[in-house]
């Protein structure tokens, strides 16, 4: 009830200006020579405020939404105050600053000859006053909620600070600053105190059509009701034409809109079969497309305090990086060279890859790429490609105009960048989807696009954060087959952030292992199998990690409770790992007797399908802990870490196995790897 009548509260005056209008004279007061004088007035007053406004609101929302700087707060404050000011006291201000004895009108008539009271240039300056706050508040919300990926990548892909502007910032924003600029227009249009009492009530030259309706008012009623019905139409076409933006209720989601394409249905394609095959690279060719000799086609030539254009052909980028804040490492790699980077969230990976593009302020990193030291440069000038976890594809371009981004940010020309981003997304299996929109792709097409699209800009270093994450282990294997074939005639350097132990062994040459920010281990991927340092390592390849501390002889005082006995002697103190795989955990319903020197008892908490075997993770008892050895109690220790066992399904039956039930787990000391942390 409360709600009704506020809406009818709301209601009722505008109920009046239709119930009072004479609708038979309205043409005759809508043409009288005052109105339509001030309909010009009005309208020549609107876009004066409404062009005021944008030259010089829309760099202050900029600063207000991306700039930290000392009195930000008082500034915005500055922006709001107009909007609840009395309009009479803004025009009284206006005049005291900007009248002839004011502060600056003085200066101004002296100067420039120019005296803003009660002119028409006046009468701008007080609609611009009262409405810009409308603008700057409506795109600084836009722009703070942009996704700073999408300017970050482009970036990345070569485009300077105007060209990332103009061509992804600009778009993706054009919603919230349209709003902005009809509420400012709307405003301007309507503004009456501050221009009264600042610019005056000049016929001609300031009397604005909301000074008519004031005029109107006084002598002809009937026809100030038909002016204030004029404004009143105006304003509610501008409020229906924004449907909610404003408010941010009402359209669609920015950088989510989907644009219907003739004869496509507007929904993302789903993975499968309806996927073009990559296409191979010719026979013998390790170059990829987009990679032409210098005069192909593809500007590589060097820019005067530059260095030479990314991915020229022939082109050899050893990568030296000595990276210091959050992430500290010293980083090393030849030509070709794949790193995978891995790690538990939190580790600092991708804190490492946006310090090597110059994107984060809490690691900076000295860089140098070959001869060219692009460390101190900006990120579009670096030769650093970079795919977020999450693609980052501007959803205003379609996957063709996306994938030819970086070409034509490096100055190739229309036609010959949109050839070899065709060539790229053909290769990659989504030639056939160049034509549609981000909105119009699945998860694992719009990932192939975002790979094609760093792949094609010809970088010195490719800086990779799960870009195969989203697809399908079939489409999986045939991409990481296609990227393979591209990282082996890569004449830089390729590091990819993954938690995928078949992407870092079938892909890598290196596996760097970061831990706090620090680099636990780095070595080749069979190394890193076989002796993983890292508890998190050894769990993303399958196996049980169990750090802990030599405590004389062949014991290990495990961190997580209870003790292991191993083949090997470990110095007393010595911090170690026991890494176990999941199929030397061998599973019991009664205590087994025997060799095993390593048997708890723990509950089954969970069993899950690996191929054709299961695996079954055994949580340990709360216990004492301790190995258990012949002679021991008859029911065995209980306490220490969990365990995973990986058996057939056959074992399972014949075990009887379901969450809950109670097992023993039984591990021999020689099936224990022992390596240093």
């Amino acid at each position: 009830m409360p709600a009704l009548l506020a809406t009818g509260f709301l209601l009722v005056p505008l109920l009046g200006i239709l119930a009072r209008t004479e609708w038979g004279a309205l043409g005759s007061h809508l043409g009288s020579e005052g109105v339509t004088e001030a309909v010009r007035l009005s309208l020549l007053v609107s876009f004066g405020a409404l062009a005021l406004s944008l030259l010089l609101g829309v760099p202050l929302a900029w600063l207000l939404a991306r700039v930290d700087f000392p009195g930000k707060a008082l500034v915005r404050s500055l922006v709001l105050l107009p909007m609840v000011l009395p309009p009479t006291v803004g025009g009284v201000a206006l005049l005291l600053g900007f009248g002839r004895r004011g502060l600056l009108g003085p200066w101004l008539e002296d100067s420039f000859g120019v005296v803003l009271p009660f002119h028409t240039s006046g009468a701008v300056v007080a609609a611009t006053f009262v409405s810009m706050p409308f603008l700057v508040i409506s795109l600084e919300g836009t722009l703070a909620g942009l996704r700073p990926a999408y300017e970050e990548t482009a970036a990345s892909l070569g485009a300077g600070p105007l060209r990332v502007f103009g061509t992804v910032t600009l778009p993706l924003v054009a919603p919230g600053l349209a709003a902005g600029a009809a509420l400012t227009w709307a405003r301007a249009l309507g503004e009456f105190g501050a221009t009264i009492t600042f610019a005056g009530n000049l016929p001609e030259s300031t009397q604005t059509l909301p000074l008519q309706v004031y005029l109107l008012l006084q002598n002809e009623p009937e026809a100030a009701t038909s002016v204030s019905l004029l404004l009143l139409a105006i304003a509610m076409a501008v409020l229906v034409g924004l449907r909610g933006r404003w408010t941010g209720t009402g359209g669609s989601s920015r950088g989510n809109v989907r644009r219907r394409l003739p004869g496509r249905r507007n929904e993302p394609a789903p993975e499968g079969p309806q996927d073009a095959p990559p296409v191979a690279p010719a026979p013998g060719s390790t170059t990829p497309p987009g990679t032409g000799a210098p005069g192909s086609g593809v500007p590589g030539a060097r820019v005067p305090g530059d260095v030479p254009g990314p991915g020229v052909r022939g082109g050899n980028w050893p990568l030296h990086a000595r990276v210091t804040g959050f992430t500290e490492l010293t980083l090393e790699a030849a030509p070709g060279t794949t790193v995978a980077v891995v790690g538990p969230n939190g580790a600092g990976k991708t804190t490492l890859l946006r310090a090597l593009l110059g994107l984060t302020p809490r690691a900076r990193a000295e860089l140098a790429l070959g001869d060219s030291e692009v460390g101190s440069l900006p990120p579009h000038r670096r030769g650093v490609a970079w795919v977020p976890q999450d693609g980052a594809l501007f959803p205003h371009l379609t996957a063709l105009s996306n994938t030819a981004y970086g070409l034509r940010a490096q100055g190739a020309g229309r036609a010959e960048a949109r050839h070899q981003a065709q060539e790229w997304l053909s290769r990659l299996g989504v030639g056939h989807l160049a034509h549609r929109r981000p909105g119009q792709l699945s998860g694992g097409q719009a990932g192939r696009v975002a790979l094609a699209r760093a792949l094609a800009a010809r970088p010195r270093l490719l800086l990779l954060d799960e870009p195969l994450a989203a697809l399908d282990q079939t489409t999986r294997a045939r991409v990481r087959h296609t990227l393979r074939g591209h990282l082996s005639g890569f004449g830089g350097v390729c590091m990819l952030v993954t938690h995928d132990p078949v992407e870092a062994v079938s892909l890598a040459d290196r596996v760097l292992v970061l831990e706090d920010g620090r680099a636990l281990q780095d070595a080749p991927p069979a190394e890193v199998t076989r002796h993983p340092r890292s508890p998190w390592v050894a769990r993303m390849l399958g196996r049980n990690a169990l750090p802990g501390t030599g405590a004389g002889g062949s014991t290990l005082d495990l961190d997580d409770g209870g003790t292991l006995v191993a083949a090997d002697p470990v110095p007393e103190g010595a911090a170690v790992l026991a890494v176990i795989a999941p199929e030397a955990v061998a599973l019991h319903r009664e205590r087994p007797h025997g060799s095993p020197r390593n048997v708890r008892r723990g509950t089954v908490r969970e069993i899950t399908a690996v191929g054709s075997r299961l695996r079954v993770l055994v949580a340990a008892e709360p216990g004492p802990g301790g190995p258990a050895v012949e002679g021991g109690p008859a029911d065995g220790p209980a306490g220490g870490p969990d365990l995973v066992a990986e058996i057939t399904a056959e074992a399972a039956a014949e075990l009887g196995l379901a969450d809950g039930a109670e097992v023993f787990t039984s591990v021999k000391a020689t099936e224990i790897t022992l390596v240093e942390r």
